[in-house]
């Protein structure tokens, strides 16, 4: 959706219309923040988002009391630029004031006794305690003249007096506060309760007004020298012996987030939504929504919602959805548009009536040629002679006729004329038929198939000819031209079927993709002979007589109003928050058009956005929903933290603290970052300092190593050589049954996770699940896939299986990844898996069903029994490297101390347990002292199968150098200590088989495709090989 399209605006329009009906919308002066450069009101959360700390003057001031001679009320204030909009004194009655003594002799100083030591130090001296029950309504001598010299002022006897304020702190300055009610909140309430005189000696734009005449035009707080103006005043302030004190603070003072400009608390005319209204509402619909984060829901939105204020959602901008409020200038009624229909109906027309006609049926139709000069002779038939007669037989009343000049339409004018019995024909050129340009006279086939699409024609003109926007704006120039000439009319109009069809778009301000709707599949828009009503009422449109709400082409319309004045619509637009909180309704063109019955907009089931919209799209998404439906606007919410530069900075241009993302992406793909976002916290509403080496980590864990997984499985896809259709894999290897369970358990923690919108938890499993898969099934499963056993096939289906499931896993979080996988297993031979799947394939992984796991394939001992043996794994390599023993020299026995175990009656685990670490047996021995314990004696026979598992490991390494696959067969020759040739000779089939070898020679030569050189058992060994 896009919120300037009209359809969109409209269903705005309505919002705005549905509050105002609930009594929710009102006009009123309140003060808000504006920005001077920008001449706008900005909203309370648009303040919010960028408050930044400046240095100000903060000062104090003298008021001198009427009739009490050399005494001074103290007043602090860090705005002096609002001074000269005072109007009254405001003190706390509940705070002691007392009256001091002042270093100019006879001086006196009236301040909250606290405030006293801050104000005068440690050196003063109080002359007495002050009641406030007589200082409240005492006047005093206003600091400037400006406005209290003039008594038909508004409420002027009640200005420049002292006022009770509970607000009144004596946290800072002196407790005694100036009240200014045009530029703060707790004025202009203290202003309105009392009837203090309204001075805004302020303009919108910033500038002091010309009756300020010291300062009258100058800027009060410019960007690049915000304290020019405050330092003006101080200094006149201090020429007339009324400034008591001048000091600099810090403070954070908001700033206007487009242009940067300090922003100025102005009591501002504006339409509100009436939040407060609705506070409890929204407080518990607040309940009903999820939210990641769970603390954001009472902690910093839920308070947001406490302390919600009116919502100012008018602009004073140019650009954006029109507030639809008509006013009369002349009595004040107001009129609230709430669609288009109801700017039809409230429009004043002309009275006239519309009929317009195709011509009879002419000889270019008969023909089936493009007739688009009015100097082609193609006259009307006999057959369009009588079309046109018999349907001038049903109108009546005709004022006037306006025709295309085209021979075929003056034709048909004419018989009009004869049958009407009107005098006078107007030709207007406007009415003619499209220019086909070179295309004239040539078969109208040609002319359709000079275009890809009905679209394209609206953009691109036959050569030399005009396309159909051209077309249509020259027929709605015409028709909007007649509106205003011509009043009370019946007219007809005769013109061609593409003129006609353009028409009627523009009269309905039609864009193209609704112009072609219009003709829908009809061959053409009207018939030959045919006469359709037009019902004409001038709309706000656009240069292509496009309907558009913009301005300025909604200011033109104005309404009468029922004291005969005009109704104009007021200038303002909407706060563009009011604009996207209405995203649920817009997006559909709700109420006007909805995709079912009995559609609901809100509320969604998912947003996600950064932490910064708690007091933005959340709260006006949820302030409209609430208002209009009193239901949230959305059941979930992830909050996205921010990302940061990897020492904790926010990320900069300007110092390039963070590394290029497309040089990450051209370097570790898209996915690896992906990956590394959604797995990180930042998905989860806590910022990120980003690292290079985290895409990193992810490239070699993630993706990298499902890569190598499934480049190992393409391997052997097509190497088996079982023969048996019937066979169907049973899955009885545990390590076939142990991968599957996993893999239905990987499907229940994503979707699990994924059902609570915690996308790091759906994430971090599958890390763990490809360490799983490839370091252990894979591995341990390597001496299946080289076998020739139906357990080959197993091992090859299952990982099939396991590889295609896992990328529909993927599919959300590594698109990439995922649809390469897939789509390279979809082009890969395989068997019908029988109990596994049937491995059927859509076009692509995302099209694919999302995975459902099945509980019962869950085999949660036999998944605990797995942790175990690789923790006893882990337990038995260790003592292998403190023994400096490596792990293909096979040992005799590991003991486990005898306890109740998960793996003590498992021989299949206990194999597994056995061939991982490379021994003999594993025994459970309850005497032992510690966990496990290794035999690690070598003797001859072991030492013996341990360098031939050496031999076989340099030929294998030698076989990947080469570049042979698995089922290359290889000629082998070797030159060997006597005793690694004597452990060859004695296990030379096991030998072959491990390396897959036709023969093995002892001996050098230099018939080989590769060879190599290395240390074995402290002896230099060389290796040759030849692919057969």
């Amino acid at each position: 959706y896009k919120t300037m399209d009209v359809d969109y605006m409209e269903s705005v329009l309505r919002v705005f219309k549905d509050l105002y009906d609930k009594n929710l919308i009102y006009k009123g002066y309140k003060p808000m923040h504006i920005c001077p450069r920008c001449e706008t009101t900005l909203s309370n959360f648009e303040v919010t988002q960028n408050y930044k700390d400046i240095e100000d003057s903060s000062v104090t001031v003298e008021f001198g009391l009427e009739g009490e001679k050399n005494t001074y009320v103290l007043a602090w204030t860090t705005t002096p630029w609002t001074l000269p909009g005072n109007v009254a004194l405001a003190i706390n009655p509940n705070v002691k004031y007392v009256k001091v003594e002042g270093q100019i002799p006879g001086n006196a100083y009236i301040l909250a006794q606290s405030r006293v030591e801050s104000v005068f130090g440690k050196e003063h001296k109080i002359v007495r305690t002050v009641n406030t029950r007589d200082l409240i309504g005492k006047k005093y001598e206003p600091l400037f003249n400006y406005y209290s010299k003039n008594k038909k002022l508004e409420n002027h006897d009640n200005g420049w007096k002292i006022y009770a304020g509970d607000f009144v702190s004596t946290d800072e300055g002196t407790g005694i506060v100036h009240i200014a009610p045009a530029f703060g909140a707790d004025d202009m309430t203290l202003g309105k309760k009392h009837k203090m005189p309204f001075v805004q000696h302020i303009s919108m734009d910033g500038r002091f007004k010309p009756e300020v005449k010291d300062f009258a035009g100058l800027p009060t707080k410019p960007k690049g020298d915000h304290q020019s103006s405050d330092r003006k005043i101080i200094e006149l302030l201090e020429k007339h012996d009324k400034l008591f004190k001048s000091e600099k603070i810090t403070h954070s003072y908001p700033h206007c987030w487009r242009c940067e400009t300090p922003l100025l608390n102005y009591a501002a005319s504006s339409w509100f939504v009436n939040v407060t209204a609705i506070k409890n509402a929204l407080i518990k619909n607040n309940q009903k929504i999820s939210w990641l984060p769970a603390h954001v829901k009472d902690g910093r939105f839920g308070q947001w919602l406490k302390d919600a204020r009116d919502w100012a959602i008018s602009r004073s901008r140019f650009w954006g959805s029109p507030i639809p409020v008509w006013e009369c200038k002349k009595c004040g009624k107001l009129k609230i548009i709430g669609s288009v229909e109801e700017i039809k109906k409230n429009s004043e027309t002309s009275g006239n009536k519309y009929f317009v006609m195709r011509h009879g049926q002419a000889e270019s139709n008969l023909l089936g040629v493009e007739s688009s000069d009015y100097k082609n002779n193609h006259h009307l038939t006999d057959k369009g002679k009588k079309e046109a007669a018999a349907s001038f037989k049903k109108l009546k009343n005709i004022d006037m006729i306006f025709s295309s000049d085209f021979v075929r339409t003056r034709e048909t004018a004419e018989i009009a004329v004869k049958q009407l019995g009107i005098r006078k024909i107007f030709y207007d050129k406007r009415l003619r038929e499209v220019d086909a340009g070179i295309l004239n006279n040539r078969p109208t086939r040609e002319y359709g198939k000079y275009f890809s699409s009905n679209e394209e024609k609206f953009i691109k003109p036959a050569p030399k000819g005009e396309n159909l926007t051209d077309l249509k704006n020259r027929m709605s120039e015409f028709i909007y031209d007649i509106e205003e000439k011509y009043s009370g009319k019946n007219i007809l109009i005769i013109s061609h079927e593409y003129p006609i069809w353009l028409l009627f778009a523009g009269a309905e301000g039609a864009n193209a993709k609704k112009t072609i709707e219009m003709k829908g599949k009809k061959e053409d828009f009207i018939k030959t002979g045919e006469i359709k009503n037009l019902k004409f009422i001038s709309l706000p449109h656009n240069q292509n007589f496009e309907l558009d709400l913009h301005r300025p082409y909604i200011d033109k319309v104005e309404f009468s109003c029922g004291c005969g004045g005009k109704m104009k619509r007021i200038e303002d637009v909407f706060d563009c928050w009011f604009e996207s909180g209405s995203m649920p309704y817009g997006q559909s063109h709700y109420p006007f058009s909805t995709p079912k019955k009995n559609f609901s907009p809100v509320p969604a089931e998912f947003i996600a956005e950064g932490m910064d919209q708690t007091r933005g799209w959340f709260y006006t998404l949820l302030v409209l929903s609430t208002a209009l439906f009193n239901k949230p606007a959305y059941k979930n919410v992830v909050i996205n933290g921010i990302v940061l530069a990897e020492n904790g900075q926010k990320m900069s241009k300007r110092l390039k603290n963070y590394p290029d993302p497309m040089e990450l992406v051209s370097k570790y793909g898209a996915d690896s970052l992906r990956l590394y976002l959604l797995s990180s916290p930042v998905v989860a509403g806590e910022n990120l300092n980003f690292s290079e080496r985290g895409v990193d980590e992810i490239y070699k864990k993630m993706i990298l190593r499902l890569w190598n997984t499934y480049k190992f499985y393409e391997l052997y896809a097509d190497s088996s050589k079982i023969q048996d259709t019937k066979y169907k894999i049973q899955n009885t290897n545990v390590l076939d049954v142990w991968i599957i369970a996993r893999l239905e358990q990987l499907k229940q923690e994503v979707s699990n996770s994924l059902e609570k919108y915690e996308l790091d938890k759906a994430v971090r499993p599958l890390g763990n699940f490809i360490d799983d898969f490839s370091t252990w099934y894979i591995r341990r499963s390597r001496e299946r896939f080289k076998s020739e056993s139906n357990d080959k096939l197993a091992a090859i289906e299952t990982t099939k299986y396991v590889l295609l499931e896992f990328s529909k896993i993927l599919a959300p979080f590594a698109p990439f990844t995922a649809e390469a996988v897939y789509k390279n297993l979809k082009s890969l031979p395989c068997r019908q898996a029988g109990q596994i799947s049937n491995f059927k394939f859509c076009e692509s992984v995302h099209l694919e069903k999302w995975p459902s796991f099945d509980k019962k394939l869950i085999d949660k001992k036999l998944l605990d029994s797995m942790v175990e043996i690789r923790r006893v794994v882990s337990l038995a390599l260790e003592l292998r490297t403190k023994a400096g023993i490596k792990v293909r020299q096979p040992l005799a026995v590991l003991k486990i101390k005898n306890q109740k175990s998960k793996i003590k009656n498992n021989n299949e685990l206990l194999q597994i347990l056995a061939d991982e670490i490379n021994v003999k047996k594993v025994i459970f021995d309850s005497k032992i002292k510690q966990e496990i314990e290794l035999d690690v004696k070598i003797t001859p026979e072991l030492k013996a199968e341990g360098l031939l598992r050496e031999a076989a490991r340099a030929i294998q390494d030698l076989r990947k150098e080469a570049g042979f696959s698995p089922k290359d067969r290889i000629d082998v020759w070797m030159e060997v200590p006597a005793e690694i040739r004597s452990a060859i000779e004695k296990n030379i089939g096991e030998f072959k088989e491990k390396i897959c070898a036709q023969n093995v020679n002892f001996g050098r030569t230099d018939k080989f495709d590769a060879e190599t050189e290395t240390k074995m058992d402290n002896s230099q060994i060389w290796a040759g090989i030849k692919k057969i």
